[in-house]
């Protein structure tokens, strides 16, 4: 079953952030009910309203062509969210779900509005239950007196009405049976009622009435797989106590495992209290609850956690860490881990600059190549460059009737703050907010020499705290490459307060067309243009991963790459080894054995491979025997070449190889 108020996700965000009107209008009429009864039905019946945002943050590619819709949807001050009734002095019922929309909203609170346009604030939350999901108020202000009788002993088979109200333009009653009484899912702690009325997300939170006209029930959800609805006795909410009740089992994933916990939200306070007081104690719990998951489902197998346990090994001892566009580090089912690599579309931008981005669960990830026309310092400084270039792919858009209206520029974000993950690499955390949509865009940006890695998520502004905890501790199992033109990261290692404690350390020293030095506590190597070209443009990308070193797990550089330029293939490559333990395969340690004993593609032989030609040679530090760490250094260029022509590449690179860890 589904709450009538609908689904979260990307979908609600685009096609569905509005779902919560009622589209179809009728008459406020139905078959065989008293027609004297429905004015009292209508002053009793309230739509449930939110107001629209006042201030708009966005920029458009041109004016929002508000003509193409409704003329009561764009003149509306309003959100129509659902329906309230009253069902005594000042006191008011609609479904819980219905109020949560006010939790975190980019809308405000809910408010209630009457037949004639009044617009009555809610004052005190008196009931609530989490589960059996209803809430019972008062308003502020003077609501007219009307109220609904009730019944509490409604007969199965009996002609019912679902009332709802539908954009302010009055009372809609639908017609139906009460067909059957169904077991709650959780433990059959009461019987929801089920009833053939038809109910749109407007309904939510109306009464159900008998063919007298007395409430019976609040109409709450609607079943995905049958053409009924679902119902709240009115007695349930008679008999409920004074205080909020928030008890609901609340199943809970972490995307790099396949895990899930089956817990209860659970927690309880006195009422009644003002509106913002509730929201505040509900969202203390709901907050907690999130918190309290997350470290759960990490402690569940924690010494099974990556880079911990065997499963670990196989990528451990067999990445090269050198994806630029962001990959997820994902434990399969059999235990092991491993990169989930997604190639993704590119967008290109302006001035060489480029957006690639792929989806992995909830997640874009994303690497934005900087066009070259956007200083380092700029986009790292200002999060609207950020915004702005995101834009440029076309994936922000508004719905306005039938047209899909490109945001042009985000503005500037609701929340501009630094995170730093277990491997000292500091996010820049932005949000953004499309009031529009009431959804907010999480974004957590990492600075790399040629623009950023990008893990971005849409969130539904009551599911904010929940996506931004889990993107969060998500960082943690982020693998992205470290990229840029020699002028780029020029650019790029200026900018201190951005760098990773492993690459502050570097030494890297590009004196175009002169000589190309980089030097760490790992390893130090050093050429000239005999070598190859030293240019500006020459691209260097280092692997940044999970290195074992002597007992432990490290994040540093495991592999190096340097282009001559974006034109040409020549280029050098050098990689860090680990001695692999026992529990690998054969086919994982083969690589391992072959370079301790030189043989093939490690004895200094030209070989053709993938239409270039490539030579290469292991490199380790002096003294244990074997070595425990390795590094494989080898030269490439494009096409076919002679064993006398890469040979002497293969020396110059390797004229000045040190390796200095032991």
């Amino acid at each position: 079953m589904r709450s009538l108020v609908g689904g979260k996700g990307l979908a609600r965000i685009w096609a569905g952030a509005f779902a919560c009107w009622l589209i179809s209008l009728g008459p406020v009429s139905a078959a065989s009910l008293d027609a004297a009864l429905l004015p009292k039905i209508q002053a009793a019946t309230y739509e449930v309203v939110a107001a629209k945002p006042v201030n708009d943050p966005l920029t458009y590619e041109k004016p929002l062509p508000l003509d193409l819709l409704p003329y009561q949807e764009r003149t509306d001050k309003y959100h129509s969210i659902g329906t309230a009734f009253a069902i005594g002095p000042n006191q008011f019922v609609t479904a819980g779900h219905v109020l949560l929309t006010g939790v975190d909203s980019l809308w405000g609170a809910p408010s209630l509005r009457d037949a004639n346009g009044k617009i009555y604030v809610i004052d005190k939350i008196e009931k609530f239950d989490l589960r059996k999901d209803f809430v019972v108020f008062t308003v502020a202000g003077a609501p007219g007196q009307e109220t609904l009788d009730l019944n509490t002993k409604p007969v199965l088979n009996q002609e019912v009405y679902a009332v709802g109200n539908a954009l302010g333009t009055g009372v809609v009653i639908r017609d139906g049976l009460y067909t059957s009484d169904t077991p709650e899912q959780q433990d059959g702690a009461w019987k929801w009622m089920r009833f053939s009325a038809a109910a749109s997300p407007g309904n939510s939170g109306g009464p159900l009435l008998d063919k007298e006209g007395k409430v019976i029930g609040v109409v709450l959800m609607k079943s995905a797989n049958e053409n009924l609805n679902y119902a709240l006795r009115i007695g349930e909410v008679l008999n409920a106590p004074k205080q909020a009740v928030i008890d609901k089992r609340a199943p809970y994933r972490f995307d790099v495992f396949s895990t899930t916990l089956s817990n209860s939200l659970k927690g309880q306070f006195l009422l009644p209290l003002g509106m913002p007081d509730f929201f505040q104690r509900y969202q203390a719990i709901f907050n907690g609850y999130v918190d309290s998951q997350l470290k759960e489902i990490l402690a569940t197998e924690a010494d099974k956690l990556f880079p911990r346990g065997e499963g670990s090994n196989q990528l451990l001892y067999g990445a090269s860490w050198l994806n630029t566009l962001p990959a997820l580090i994902v434990r399969n089912s059999a235990g092991d881990w491993g990169l989930i690599q997604k190639e993704g579309n590119r967008m290109s931008l302006a001035a060489n600059g480029y957006v690639q981005a792929s989806v992995s669960g909830h997640n874009f990830l994303m690497h934005l190549r900087r066009p070259d026309t956007v200083p380092a310092g700029k986009l790292y400084g200002d999060p609207v460059v950020l915004g702005d270039q995101l834009c440029k792919m076309g994936i922000f858009t508004r719905p306005v009737g039938s047209e899909q209206i490109r945001i042009t520029s985000l503005g500037k974000p609701a929340t501009d703050s630094v995170l730093v993950d277990h491997s000292q690499r500091r996010w820049q955390l932005r949000v953004w907010t499309l009031p529009f949509a009431n959804t907010r865009i999480v974004t957590y940006s990492l600075p790399v020499p040629d623009g950023y890695a990008i893990l971005m998520r849409f969130a539904s502004a009551d599911d904010s705290y929940d996506n931004m905890a889990d993107m969060r501790a998500l960082l943690d199992y982020v693998s992205v490459g470290y990229e840029g033109s020699l002028a780029q990261w020029k650019e790029y290692l200026q900018n201190t307060a951005l760098l990773p404690e492993a690459i502050k350390h570097l030494h890297i020293q590009a004196d175009y067309q002169q000589r190309f030095s980089y030097s760490s506590g790992r390893l130090a190597f050093s050429f000239t243009p005999q070598l190859q070209k030293i240019e500006p443009e020459s691209t260097l990308t280092l692997g940044m991963g999970f290195l074992p070193d002597r007992g432990k797990v490290t994040w540093d550089v495991n592999a190096i790459s340097l282009s001559a330029s974006p034109q040409e293939s020549d280029r050098l490559h050098i990689e860090r080894n680990v001695a692999p333990p026992a529990s690998l395969d054969d086919d994982s340690k083969s690589y391992w054995e072959k370079m301790l004993k030189r043989r093939h593609p490690y004895e200094g032989t030209a070989y053709s491979a993938d239409g270039e030609t490539r030579i290469g040679a292991p490199v380790s530090a002096g003294g244990a025997t074997p070595p425990a760490v390795m590094y494989s250094a080898f030269y490439a260029m494009s096409g076919t070449q002679t064993q006398d022509s890469m040979k002497p590449k293969l020396d110059l690179l390797l004229k000045d190889f040190k390796v200095t860890e032991q």
